[in-house]
């Protein structure tokens, strides 16, 4: 039952989200195709899965156990905290952390979650400043 309420929440958001997608209009052509087709396209496919998942046969669902629940909060108070502090500690720092709170949640030990969050952290950073050309935040408490 709860795929069921989930794909029907989904739908009507995908479909909301059609309605505001069909309004998005460019004052100049920057593409042949314009800015409209790749929103309603993903939008599209979203509504159309979230049928498939209304019209299959029900599974048998089985919740979580509570420690699942309690990790799940725990995870989107991580990403909502790295979304919060992304500018003022920077993206290399903040990613960091990020990866450090991920390892722990998922049962490494505090060493690995350390060496990996400073790995990927470092190199994200690399990666997407020097090889993509992307400008991310340094930090201010640097300055």
């Amino acid at each position: 039952m709860s795929d069921r309420i989930f794909a029907a929440i989904w739908l009507a958001l995908c479909i909301a989200g059609l309605f505001i997608g069909w309004q998005i209009q460019s004052e100049y052509s920057y593409e042949p195709v314009g800015p409209r087709p790749f929103p309603l396209l993903l939008l599209g496919l979203m509504a159309i899965c979230a049928v498939m998942m209304l019209l299959r046969k029900p599974d048998v669902i089985q919740w979580p156990s509570a420690t699942t629940f309690k990790k799940l909060i725990v995870l989107c108070i991580l990403l909502m905290a790295y979304g919060w502090q992304f500018e003022h500690l920077g993206f290399p720092l903040c990613t960091t952390l990020l990866t450090f709170g991920i390892g722990l949640l998922f049962g490494a030990r505090w060493w690995a979650a350390a060496i990996s969050g400073v790995v990927m952290g470092v190199a994200l950073f690399y990666a997407f400043d020097r090889l993509l050309d992307v400008t991310l935040p340094m930090g201010s408490w640097l300055s």
